[in-house]
Parts: structure tokens; sequence; C-alpha cells
């Protein structure tokens, strides 16, 4: 493995797994707030980063590289609304596919396409996390201070996030 795409790949796991956590964090926020289905799609947004991460580290190893698993910081874990939740869901998502976009830049200019290949499932990956992102930042932007509002988002957006996936 060339060493600069193994660093890079590296820092994606770190990246990776930040998010995770912070996912965690948000749902758990999410949870003692009341909000339950909120919770539950960033339990599973943790859970997805997570794997993201166990796929890169499976990647790695299989083609004699070292995966190194990282200290992660502790997540923030106060927030003032679930606009602000979807507001860092989005920034984090944006921050994410500009660290995958660098791996292939990396990839085509060193000429190493075995990894650009494996690295377009999380192009595709990425634009589904960023377009889901925008998509329930906007309904809430819509929704407002609404409290109603925001028990009807809470209720369906796992519903969201099922048909998003279909």
């Amino acid at each position: 493995m060339i060493p600069e795409i193994e660093q890079l790949l590296n820092d994606q796991i770190t990246y990776e797994a930040k998010a995770s956590a912070q996912y965690l964090s948000m749902a758990s926020w999410a949870d003692t707030n009341g909000y339950n289905g909120v919770a539950e799609f960033f339990y599973m947004q943790s859970e997805e980063e997570r794997l993201h991460m166990t796929k890169l580290v499976k990647f790695i190893n299989e083609r004699s590289g070292v995966a190194i698993i990282p200290a992660v910081d502790k997540p923030r874990n106060d927030f003032d609304s679930l606009i602000e939740l979807f507001e860092i869901f989005l920034e984090s998502e944006e921050f994410v596919t500009a660290k995958i976009n660098n791996i292939i830049h990396e990839c085509l200019t060193l000429k190493d396409y075995n990894v650009h290949n494996f690295m377009q499932w999380y192009v595709s990956e990425q634009l589904e996390e960023e377009a889901t992102a925008r998509t329930l930042l906007d309904k809430l932007k819509i929704i407002g201070d609404d409290k109603s509002g925001h028990y009807l988002f809470d209720r369906d957006i796992n519903t969201f996030q099922a048909t998003e996936q279909a």
C-alpha cells in the first residue's frame, strides 16, 4: 500500500470514529429531551459511521497496511435545539465528504486505482448522507419553533430515513 494513501485512510478512520461518537452523543441528548425518533435516527447514524470505520480498518489490513484505531476526544453533548443537531449533522457529513474527495484526488495523483475503486462506495454513501442531512434540516427550518411540528418531525423521522434508503 502506498504510504501516503495508507495515512489518508487511517485519518479517515479517525473521522468516521469521531462522527460515530458525536452522533451517539446527539442520540443521547435527543433521548433525554424526549425526542425518541430523533434519538433512534442518530443511534442508527452512529452505528453506520462505526461500520464505515470498520470497513476501512479491514480494507487497510487486507492490503498489508496497518490500520490504526484512534482514541477519540469526548464529543460535544449539549445542544440548544433540534435545528442545531441537524446543522452539526450536515457540517459533519460535508467535512467527511471533503476528506473522501481528497483521498480520491490523491489516489488518482499517485495512480492507486485499487483504493480509488474501493473509495467509490464512500463517495456514493456521502451523496446520500448529505442529501438526507440537508432535507431534514430544511424541514426543521420550515417548522421553526413550532412544538407540534417538532412532535411530528420526531414521530416521522425514521419513516423518512427508511424511504430514503429504499
